[in-house]
């Protein structure tokens, strides 16, 4: 049997200058370095040496539901809507009901919302 880690997540984009803009302003990413080319695709950090990786597709046109998703988590969650709120970007619960949370059987809570892109993101506080 093998183990594995997760190591990154790699997601088309329209244009890198807007996706970094986005996640570094709502999620605080941080930019670092493309250690694997030099091609126009940027890093951000996802903490503990996991990362996103913004790819470069000027054509793309991105079809994903709600289902199709990456998580993160946070301990500040009301905090972090009180963000989206002051940002004026929409979101949603998993039943998509504008600006509510979604409060888990196991009861954790969580929010969804789109990227510039189109892709889903969810925020939850299961820490």
């Amino acid at each position: 049997m093998h183990n594995f880690t997760f190591n990154h997540i790699a997601i088309s984009i329209k244009d890198v200058t807007t996706s970094i803009d986005f996640y570094q302003k709502v999620l605080g990413l941080k930019e670092i370095e493309n250690t694997a080319s030099n091609s126009n695709t940027r890093w951000l950090s996802l903490n503990e040496g996991r990362q996103l990786h913004l790819i470069p597709r000027p054509n793309l046109e991105v079809k994903t539901n709600k289902a199709v998703h990456f998580a993160l988590s946070t301990a500040q969650f009301d905090a972090f809507i009180s963000h989206l709120n002051d940002l004026n970007i929409e979101y949603s619960d998993w039943k998509d009901t504008p600006t509510k949370d979604y409060l888990r059987k196991d009861g954790i809570k969580q929010i969804y919302f789109q990227d510039p892109d189109g892709y889903w993101i969810e925020i939850n506080n299961d820490v």
